[in-house]
């Protein structure tokens, strides 16, 4: 997707990346802070009238830059009080077995983040459940879904900092 940028052009494609300015930035930050804020007082913040600052989020959100809106819920409110932290080493690097564990990750709920790691562990797992009793509800699927050489789990006391924003400030 290409668009102009304050007389530049743009590229967003798979993996890639677009030059944002200032303004935009701003845009970006107020939204990652607040989704629900009106275009308006955004507009009024970042000193653009509504339309051009609303053409704005909207190309970002066409981009891919903008991935969704969410509200974001207190797992303590659901009884969710269990996070750990699964590292992963796999038997084996196959095609086949990537798609067996691509889709074991996708169906179990209690995923709720996978990286693929460089170092000691292939994979590293954000895993979100109730109680021991579930996490080993987890570890059962998962073991049974996928073969691994490895599985090392530590699990968080207490959430000291959960951001879900981006440091924005430090971009040039």
């Amino acid at each position: 997707m290409l668009w102009s940028t304050q007389g530049r052009v743009a590229r967003m494609d798979q993996g890639g990346t677009m030059p944002f300015d200032r303004i935009d930035l701003k845009i970006l930050d107020l939204l990652q802070h607040d989704a629900t804020m009106p275009v308006a007082r955004i507009a009024d913040r970042v000193g653009l009238s509504q339309t051009p600052c609303w053409k704005r989020i909207q190309k970002h959100e066409e981009a891919g830059t903008i991935r969704g809106r969410v509200a974001l819920l207190d797992p303590d409110a659901f009884g969710l009080g269990v996070t750990a932290f699964v590292s992963l080493e796999t038997a084996e690097h196959s095609a086949a077995w990537r798609s067996a564990f691509l889709r074991a990750v996708d169906e179990i709920e209690a995923i709720r983040d996978v990286y693929r790691m460089a170092g000691s562990y292939d994979y590293l797992l954000r895993v979100v459940v109730p109680d021991m009793a579930a996490f080993d509800r987890f570890y059962e699927a998962l073991t049974s879904a996928v073969t691994l050489r490895k599985v090392e789990t530590v699990f968080a006391l207490e959430r000291l900092r959960d951001r879900t924003t981006l440091p924005l400030g430090t971009v040039e």
